[in-house]
């Protein structure tokens, strides 16, 4: 599905709240005389056609237009993750190459804040803006449809983008770590994840593990959601209550590489043999993971190639597409 292409304008809304555009500035502007119920009609015309003010608008009109049409917004939902620090690394090093300077913001995985960000960044009039994932707020959704710019989606292709998509399928993963943890020979599987609920991409990777393992007429013995962000600390506490109800598992497949992590300690505070006594599983292929004692298990992701391709689309032009750029898994040693 291609972007709207043609920014809509205050023109636009005046018309569509059938007043002048006079008025709708001066209820933007919230100065001036106007009735209560023209200040209702103006709200919802912004809202049904995704009307961003322009705060360059009152600017002088040289530098600050010449600015606002440098920038790329950039909307991801954690830097707490090394995932997210990759693909910035990834977007800001290929816009260093050309005039674009980036702007970032960080919405805590929360789709309200994610909504005011796009909000915010677009109200400078950037060139384009990169977001994370797929599913966004209505509102964030008009808004983006409404820009008049290119949108990029990234880090996954698991359902139609707004225009430019560039990631991986994160149901393929958690169907090709339940295939990978079965043909080891495990079965008796269980899973320890963070807030699916909040991080929308672990989730479809539970739902691929779990279709993989149905798939081979097996099923998931257990699982642990830990409802916080992602860490060491957090994998380890969620292990461990897991283990508490199910002791006889045979591997455990974890929402990322930090859970994981978190399950390596855990397994060696209670003295368990990895794999022997318990095999883990992870998702994104940290280097940090790569380096323990027992390389992890994972699927590694291309989370800097994504970020470069991501800006180099965002600023090439050209038609709508996405953009699979795929993932390597990892046998390394604790599975």
């Amino acid at each position: 599905m291609n972007i709207q292409r043609r920014l809509v304008t205050l023109a636009d809304v005046a018309r569509e709240a059938g007043v002048g555009e006079s008025t709708v500035s001066r209820v933007l502007r919230n100065h001036g005389s106007f009735s209560a119920r023209t200040a209702e009609s103006v709200a919802e015309a912004v809202a049904r056609l995704g009307y961003v003010p322009n705060r360059l608008a009152g600017s002088l009109a040289g530098n600050a237009a010449s600015a606002g049409s440098q920038l790329v917004g950039i909307v991801i939902p954690s830097l707490a993750n090394i995932v997210f620090p990759d693909l910035l690394r990834g977007l800001t090093g290929a816009l260093d190459r050309t005039s674009f300077q980036s702007v970032i913001g960080v919405s805590d995985y929360d789709p309200d804040r994610e909504e005011a960000l796009v909000g915010a960044l677009l109200s400078w009039r950037p060139a384009g803006l990169v977001v994370t994932g797929l599913e966004h707020n209505p509102g964030t959704v008009a808004r983006l449809r409404a820009a008049g710019i290119r949108i990029v989606e990234m880090i996954d292709t698991d359902g139609p983008g707004l225009d430019i998509v560039v990631g991986f399928s994160n149901r393929a993963v958690g169907e090709a770590s339940a295939r990978h943890l079965l043909a080891r020979g495990y079965r008796r599987l269980g899973y320890v994840g963070h807030d699916i609920f909040r991080d929308l991409r672990a989730g479809k990777r539970l739902s691929g593990f779990e279709a993989g393992l149905n798939a081979s007429g097996h099923g998931l013995i257990d699982r642990e959601i830990v409802p916080e962000p992602s860490s060491a600390t957090a994998g380890r506490a969620g292990l461990d209550r897991l283990l508490d109800r199910t002791r006889d598992l045979d591997a455990v497949y974890f929402s990322n590489d930090d859970m994981a992590l978190g399950g390596f300690f855990c397994c060696l505070a209670r003295g368990w043999s990895i794999p022997g006594r318990l095999a883990l599983f992870g998702c994104n292929g940290l280097d940090i993971t790569a380096a323990m004692p027992q390389p992890l298990a994972t699927i590694r992701t291309p989370r800097l190639e994504i970020g470069a391709v991501a800006a180099e689309r965002l600023t090439a032009g050209g038609p709508a597409e996405t953009i699979d750029l795929g993932f390597e898994l990892v046998e390394g040693a604790t599975a």
